[in-house]
Formats: C-alpha cells, sequence, structure tokens
C-alpha cells in the first residue's frame, strides 16, 4: 500500500508511439454537516484524483471509493499502480482499454471509472468538442438533480428542507422509527418533490407497511428498501406498493439488469459502482430494453465525477447529482445547478476547471 499523502507517478513505455502517464493524489473532502444514512454516517469522504498525460493534453478523472463495495483508497491507489503499463498509447480506443483493465484487474468500479473519466476528457480535448457533443447529446436536455437531505431529527430535517428551498427536488434518506415523523416535518416546511431512499434498511414486510404509510406524503419513489440480495423481497415490495421503486444496492453493473428487472420499475447507474461512463451507457441503453426508468446518481464526490456522469443526463428520467453540493471544500469547477436543473460546462472533454 502507498502512503496516499503522496503523489503517485508511473510511466508507462512502449516500442511504439507515445504512450500514457499516469498520476493520481489523494483529495480529502469535507461535507458541509454530517451525512448519515441507514446504515452509518459520513463526515468527509477520501476520494482520488488522477491525471492521464498523452502528449500534450491530459485527462482527469475521480474515484470515490466506498467500503460497501469493497474499496477504499488505498486500493484505488494500488489499483492504479496495476493500470499503470497497460494503457497504451491511443486514449481514443476507450473500449479496448477498459476491457484490458478488467482482465488485470477483478472488480474496484472506481479506480476504474476514474481512467474511464480521464480517456473521455482527453478525447473531447483532443477533438476540442464537450462530452455531450462526443456522445451526440443535447445538454439542454439534462434534467433537475434532488438534493438529498441525511437523516437527522425531524427539526433539523424541516431546517434543512428550508435550506434548500433552491431545489425542487428532495432526496430524503430514510430507515429509521423516525421515518413518518422526519417526513411530515418536511412536508410542513416544503412542496418540493420527494423521494426516499432506505438504503436496504427495511424487511420486505416493514418496507409495504411503511411506504403505503408514507403515500400521503406526495413520495415520487422509494429507493432500495430492503437488501440488496433479496430480489424476492424487493418483487414482493413493488408488487404491494403504489409507488414505483428504484434499485441502487441491488444494480450494481450491467449484469444486475435482467436480474433485477422483474422486481423494480427502475435503477440507479452510478460510475462509482459500475466502472465510469463507458459501462454507464451500456447499462442506460441496457435498461431501455426492460423498459425500466432510470437514474444517475452519486457518491460524495467533487464536481469532477458529478460533471462526468451529468453529461449523461440528457438519456436519463432522474438525476440525483448532488455530491459536489454536499461538501464545502469542492477543488473544481464543472456543472452548475441552475433551480435544480444541471447546466453542463461547454468547455472540450469534462469541461472541468480547478478553482
Amino acid at each position: 500500500m502507498f502512503n496516499t499523502m503522496v503523489q503517485i507517478a508511473i510511466f508507462c513505455r512502449y516500442k511504439r508511439g507515445k504512450s500514457m502517464h499516469i498520476d493520481a493524489r489523494p483529495i480529502d473532502l469535507k461535507l458541509t454537516t454530517p451525512f448519515r444514512i441507514a446504515r452509518d454516517v459520513q463526515h468527509t469522504a477520501a476520494n482520488a484524483v488522477i491525471e492521464i498525460k498523452h502528449e500534450e493534453h491530459t485527462g482527469y478523472g475521480e474515484a470515490a471509493p466506498s467500503e460497501y463495495y469493497g474499496e477504499s483508497i488505498e486500493t484505488v491507489f494500488a489499483c492504479i499502480t496495476m493500470f499503470a503499463g497497460n494503457l497504451g498509447d491511443d486514449p481514443f480506443v476507450i473500449e479496448d482499454i477498459l476491457q484490458h483493465l478488467d482482465k488485470v484487474i477483478r472488480l474496484h468500479p472506481s479506480a476504474k471509472a476514474a481512467v474511464d473519466m480521464a480517456l473521455y476528457d482527453i478525447v473531447g480535448k483532443m477533438l476540442n468538442v464537450p462530452l455531450y457533443t462526443l456522445l451526440g447529446l443535447n445538454p439542454n436536455r439534462t434534467p433537475r438533480t434532488s438534493f438529498t437531505i441525511g437523516i437527522d431529527t425531524p427539526e433539523q430535517m424541516a431546517k434543512k428542507a428550508l435550506l434548500a428551498k433552491e431545489y425542487p427536488i428532495l432526496k430524503i434518506k430514510v430507515g429509521t422509527k423516525n421515518d413518518l415523523d422526519n417526513l411530515k416535518a418536511i412536508r410542513d416546511v416544503s412542496n418540493a418533490v420527494i423521494r426516499v431512499d432506505a438504503n436496504t434498511a427495511w424487511t420486505p414486510k416493514e418496507a409495504i407497511k411503511m411506504i403505503n404509510a408514507m403515500v400521503p406524503y406526495n413520495i415520487q419513489f422509494v429507493e432500495q428498501p430492503v437488501m440488496a440480495h433479496d430480489l424476492a423481497g424487493l418483487k414482493l415490495v413493488r408488487d404491494n406498493v403504489p409507488l414505483p421503486i428504484i434499485a441502487d444496492e441491488s444494480c450494481v453493473t450491467g449484469e444486475d439488469i435482467g436480474r433485477v428487472a422483474d422486481c423494480v420499475d427502475g435503477i440507479n447507474i452510478k460510475l462509482m459502482k459500475c466502472g465510469g461512463i463507458n459501462h454507464a451507457l451500456k447499462m442506460i441503453h441496457a435498461a431501455r430494453t426492460y423498459n425500466l426508468r432510470i437514474m444517475l446518481g452519486c457518491m460524495i464526490e467533487s464536481s469532477l465525477a458529478i460533471t462526468a456522469a451529468a453529461h449523461l443526463t440528457p438519456l436519463v428520467d432522474y438525476a440525483d447529482l448532488d455530491g459536489n453540493l454536499l461538501v464545502d471544500n469542492d477543488p473544481y469547477v464543472g456543472v452548475t445547478v441552475e433551480h435544480g436543473k444541471l447546466v453542463l460546462p461547454d468547455a472540450p472533454g469534462l469541461g472541468v476547471e480547478v478553482r
């Protein structure tokens, strides 16, 4: 393992062409307020920024590792070491590069997502077009993002809802005995669209009872009510409540889509779960074949990774890209939010700059 406070610089050398050079460094993001979900509470996020240099161009990517998916800042740096020497000398062959990295090391999606983002950033810069143009997407078709409110007392959650009045969609974390009191407190002060996320907190029986009790609070949908592996329970919930059910922890990669398709109404795709933009695009198209609704979500990330995901949002139904809005030391500037709507930067590549 590496000392994460020391920059890693690894050179890839090949016989032909000018090969790519990858660097990695840690960034510690500080949450504005403690972020509590049903299974834990988070105060900081230990992420990593990578740079891939090719000729005169530099591409940037970010890894936001999650213990839930078996990653840490140390595993990210270890992966970057293994990836060096395997990037080749042509950033345009992203599919080939990512397939090769999958052979070099299994899993570790956030590390691969960082490489993936950086490659798309380089390609966009070399062609002098934003990523959305490279993908043939209309930047005006971005949706509104939700703004997440973590678990707290009813009074504090109502206060946070008031502070978030510029966001027309709120995502409320649930999974405690006070869920209904919390929703009532928020509804008393806000007319925003409310989405609910249980982060696997309930049994199927509890989920059915709680979701039906939440209906009067005008909930748009419920995310991941039961344990990730409990697909039968997920389907039981979906068949016994009037609200749409969205899978998050139950749908990590494209291979999961067929398994969850009959159990839910939609899926939450995250670059840090699936391995980056390339895999997310495949998941989006696969989900459409099952007539599933699609949300693009995030971990606690800076504007670097959030912007990368935001470029894909013209393809989806919902966005939950607020990880950068929850921290007070975001080192980058990229996608912005106007009355909840995601506004993409028009600079080449990801369009992200150092703040």
